[in-house]
């Protein structure tokens, strides 16, 4: 993404977080389909399991963590 002199430095800031905490929401989401899948021992269809792991407790934690995992890599990325 290129920087134009009128694009504001919060702008650019607010769409890094965005991209990061959707790739760690992302990230979440596919170890719980994973998981669901392998431990158990019925076949399930990719529909139930999705119907099964996507749900608002899921998506509260999966932002909670996301936003904490964003802090924490921006906290080191300006100690290091």
């Amino acid at each position: 993404m290129s920087r134009s002199p009128s694009d504001p430095r919060w702008r650019v800031v607010l769409w890094r977080a965005v991209v990061e905490v959707a790739f760690i929401v992302f990230l979440f989401y596919s170890n719980l389909l994973m998981g669901e899948f392998t431990s158990t021992r019925h076949a399930k269809s990719l529909a139930f399991a999705l119907r099964d792991i996507v749900t608002p407790t899921n998506f509260g934690i999966a932002i909670f963590c996301a936003l904490i995992g964003y802090l924490g890599f921006e906290y080191l990325r300006k100690k290091l």
